[in-house]
């Protein structure tokens, strides 16, 4: 027979109830979401974000009105069965995070590259030359 005790003994202690994002980017255990690295060259901007857990597929990145914005959704689900293949607990989890950077009203989405390798968002920023401001959407592509 089966002990209760024992499908509850850890279920506070995985992944989906440790994600659980805070005011200000913060989770429940003080960890910042989307640590990002910013460095400037004389004629680009390098931006490296962590995004672990995420796939490529989950993050968009949009150029609007001057501000670079990163999104990254996941959805995720797990059952978990006993030997008779009855469901003994089951999970979801849908988690977001969202982080806005202003670059400018003469960045266009031709200046930015990006790239998504081992859980890091790497993005390229050229520094353009002053042109009149654009008021559109722009999706950037991810290698």
């Amino acid at each position: 027979m089966m002990m209760l005790s024992n499908i509850f003994d850890n279920i506070f202690d995985d992944r989906f109830f440790g994600f659980f994002p805070a005011v200000n980017g913060f989770s429940d255990r003080s960890e910042p979401l989307m640590k990002s690295d910013i460095s400037e060259y004389d004629d680009h901007y390098d931006l490296s974000m962590e995004l672990a857990g995420y796939g490529k597929g989950d993050i968009r990145v949009d150029l609007e009105n001057g501000y670079l914005t990163v999104q990254a959704m996941h959805n995720d689900s797990r059952d978990e069965q006993d030997e008779k293949g009855r469901v003994i607990r089951s999970e979801r989890y849908t988690g977001s995070c969202q982080r806005s950077f202003y670059v400018g009203d003469s960045v266009k989405k031709e200046d930015i590259q990006a790239a998504f390798n081992d859980g890091i968002l790497h993005l390229n920023i050229r520094k353009p030359a002053l042109n009149a401001p654009e008021d559109q959407t722009r999706y950037i592509d991810i290698q």
